[in-house]
């Protein structure tokens, strides 16, 4: 059986050319895998334990414990305390690197803005949306994503809005408490407001003006603070009880279609 190749080469009045032996082939290329460069390793005295990297996060944020607000705020008639990021980092550097974990920023995503201040300046706007690698000891990594935003009015908004990202991620990621003390915690009772005497509702009952409705409401305000039988002056300037004077009042209000 002759092929495509041959039959055309008889037509045309010459051999086919054939393949040479196998041996004349180049060799097939061997794949050589990557070395893995913790082969070899064998940990230090002063290196950390070979742990998964959660286990390793989790035991920076046993040692951290909390991070206090210490800092204070106070410009532009605003004052409140806070935690900056570099009292975030000087906490949690020396602890990420006692338990091998290393964070490291592997995407960053910036936005940028102008804003203008009141008195008429520009300000630079920068919201950034940054990818974290937290790695562990053993070389395993977790991906976090946090956001930060900064404004200024130089070249450092796009340094800042990163700084704050890493401060998010770091407090949020840890669950970093204060360990403050919760404003919630002052509880202020309320004192009793102070019993209206019955003189200082007279001025209200002689009103023109007052309804029935509001009558009923002081008659029952005084019978609650038992003052119906207080002296008052009416009207006429004969001393009157104060529940008496009430529902007389109220009555003739009633029968006048006040309400």
């Amino acid at each position: 059986m002759t092929t495509i190749a041959e039959r055309a080469a008889a037509a045309a009045g010459r051999t086919a050319p054939t393949a040479g032996p196998a041996e004349d082939a180049p060799p097939a290329e061997e794949f050589t895998p990557a070395p893995d460069p913790m082969a070899d390793y064998e940990p230090g005295n002063d290196d950390p334990e070979q742990v998964p990297v959660g286990v390793a996060w989790l035991r920076v944020r046993r040692d951290i414990r909390a991070i206090s607000k210490d800092q204070l705020y106070n410009q532009s008639g605003t004052r409140f305390n806070f935690r900056g990021v570099d009292a975030v980092v000087n906490v949690f550097g020396p602890v990420t690197l006692k338990h091998g974990v290393n964070v490291m920023s592997s995407k960053v995503e910036a936005t940028y803005g102008e804003k203008t201040t009141k008195n008429g300046g520009k300000m630079r706007e920068c919201s950034v949306l940054v990818t974290w690698t937290i790695m562990g000891p053993r070389g395993d990594t977790l991906t976090l994503q946090t956001m930060g935003e900064a404004l200024d009015t130089a070249d450092k908004a796009t340094t800042k809005a990163q700084s704050v990202a890493l401060r998010t991620l770091l407090l949020g990621f840890g669950l970093t408490p204060t360990h403050d003390k919760d404003p919630d915690a002052d509880r202020i009772e309320r004192g009793e407001a102070p019993v209206r005497s019955a003189v200082q509702y007279l001025d209200e009952i002689t009103h023109p003006q007052t309804s029935a409705g509001r009558l009923r409401q002081i008659h029952y305000e005084l019978r609650q603070t038992n003052q119906l039988g207080a002296l008052l002056t009416n009207e006429v300037g004969d001393e009157e009880r104060a529940g008496d004077m009430v529902v007389r009042i109220g009555k003739e209000r009633a029968a006048g279609g006040a309400q």
